[in-house]
């Protein structure tokens, strides 16, 4: 009963902040572990679904590639302004610190929870959006490598 009222209580919340990522998310979870047959999906989405969103949004930034608004002039032209280069820097950062995000993730399920807290908050109070819990994850692995503080499992 303690997992439908969390799940509700962050569609309530997801909803208020106007967030429909979130509610989506939500509300696809509800729908599955409300269907028994559909509920060992669960663990499957669990293991794959940050795979699955990053082949999407991989999809997703290629489109512009595909439809030709970017292309490789575009990409000489970025090379030539410090924006460019800091952009490239902070794109390289995230995805490394994304691929050790999943790692602690995976190492620490727990850590979950206090990662979905900190984006609910971060998208209901500053108006952010739910699109960090992966980049979430590879800075607190940052922190912890550098405090020492990795959980032990």
């Amino acid at each position: 009963m303690e997992s439908w009222l969390f799940l509700i209580a962050v569609f309530v919340i997801a909803a208020l902040a106007k967030n429909r990522s979130l509610m989506i998310g939500v509300g696809f979870v509800l729908v599955v572990k409300a269907l028994p047959p559909l509920q060992p999906f669960l663990k499957t989405l669990q293991a794959q679904g940050i795979n699955w969103g990053v082949t999407v949004i991989s999809a997703a930034i290629m489109v512009p590639i595909a439809t030709g608004e970017i292309g490789v002039r575009e990409l000489l032209k970025v090379f030539r302004s410090p924006a460019g280069w800091i952009a490239i820097a902070m794109g390289v950062l995230v995805a490394v610190l994304s691929a050790k995000g999943v790692g602690l993730l995976a190492q620490s399920p727990e850590m979950t929870v206090a990662l979905v807290f900190g984006t609910i908050m971060g998208v209901v109070l500053l108006r952010g959006i739910a699109a960090g819990p992966v980049i979430a994850s590879g800075m607190t692995y940052v922190i912890l490598t550098v405090l020492n503080l990795l959980p032990q499992h």
